[in-house]
């Protein structure tokens, strides 16, 4: 018997939807060439060579005595310790909402009561999560989350404060767009994208971002497609931090993943100096007036910051090399990232009058 070999138009739109896909990946520049692109043209932003050692300096102190390692990622209280596949649920759904926490007033903020403790910010949405798990809210079930309902959802992210969490529709609809993708593509199993993706963090970054709408952090700058992902960079960065390295967390390129570029590392950068804005651009921060995704002074602060900790990453390298104890330490970007934002965190007075970016997005 003859085979009809006549193509559906489903098919036909499917074909081509990859082929767009594909041709737009390769018509983008990844987070780490977009950083340096970016940094090349700025013209608002500035990476300073003694910013740079001086960060790397205290990076370098800080892997020698153990302080930031992969296992540093559990040592946070709210974090999961157990590597099995319910910890895998948890991080997709928490980077999967992972954006937009800032507040204008500092009194006035979205918060979780959990254990005793009031947290706010990023930890507020993992307190939340904990405390749904705890009271048996299948919350990080892709099943249950595809169909969450406003109700649920509301009572999850309920405040402790007067003040809800900001972007609330946002947070529901890419929970629900996440849930459907993994359902109808992965059986429901986010530990089936990860094993899809082979061991290569470059592999799964491409997924997801094919994948789920929420997770393309893209724009154009000076003529050029760039790709900044942050979230799904943290994503495959806390995979590969609570599993330590193991097992849904073995990622053979691990090192091309750059930092996460939100709104806080850059506020750090340029209190160590590794970073400077033109008076323009400060002048411009102190107004009330938000930033839109793609605005040039908000690619730059992001990409700048991307390539500024790449070489503060060369640079603690060095340093480490520099002495036989230091040559078998583990260091990347996303271990700078790490130790720049709880610096930020822990400093916060500190850095209260540096400008700060801001922006409500889904992005971070």
């Amino acid at each position: 018997m003859r085979r009809n070999c006549l193509l559906s138009y489903a098919d036909i739109n499917s074909f081509n939807h990859v082929l767009a896909h594909n041709l737009r990946m390769c018509d983008i520049l990844m987070p780490r060439d977009a950083g340096r692109y970016i940094s090349e043209r700025s013209k608002d932003v500035k990476i300073i060579d003694n910013g740079v050692q001086k960060v790397a300096m205290f990076m370098a102190d800080c892997v020698r005595s153990g302080t930031y390692n992969i296992k540093s990622w559990k040592m946070h209280t709210l974090n999961p310790k157990v590597m099995d596949e319910n910890t895998l649920n948890w991080i997709f759904v928490t980077d999967t909402l992972n954006f937009s926490f800032w507040t204008e007033d500092v009194n006035k903020k979205f918060k979780v009561k959990y254990n005793g403790e009031d947290y706010t910010g990023y930890w507020s949405l993992c307190a939340a999560i904990n405390r749904a798990l705890d009271k048996g809210i299948p919350f990080t079930n892709p099943e249950y989350f595809a169909n969450i309902t406003k109700e649920q959802m509301t009572d999850v992210l309920r405040s402790d404060s007067d003040y809800d969490i900001p972007l609330f529709e946002e947070r529901l609809t890419v929970l629900r767009e996440a849930g459907r993708v993994l359902v109808e593509k992965y059986g429901g199993s986010v530990a089936k994208l990860v094993q899809r993706c082979g061991k290569s963090a470059q592999t799964m970054m491409k997924q997801v971002v094919k994948d789920f709408s929420s997770y393309r952090d893209e724009t154009e700058f000076e003529g050029q497609k760039v790709a900044i992902y942050k979230r799904v960079q943290i994503l495959i960065a806390d995979i590969w931090a609570c599993f330590e390295g193991q097992g849904y967390g073995e990622f053979h390129d691990i090192d091309t993943i750059t930092m996460f570029a939100d709104y806080r590392i850059p506020q750090a950068l340029l209190y160590f100096g590794a970073l400077q804005y033109s008076d323009e651009l400060v002048e411009y921060l102190k107004t009330p007036h938000l930033l839109k995704s793609g605005d040039r002074y908000e690619v730059e602060i992001r990409g700048c910051s991307i390539w500024a900790t790449e070489l503060i990453n060369k640079e603690t390298r060095k340093l480490l090399d520099a002495d036989a104890a230091g040559k078998n330490l583990l260091v990347n970007s996303i271990l700078i990232d790490h130790y720049l934002w709880d610096y930020r965190l822990d400093h916060a007075g500190e850095m209260a009058d540096l400008p700060l970016h801001k922006i409500r997005c889904i992005y971070y």
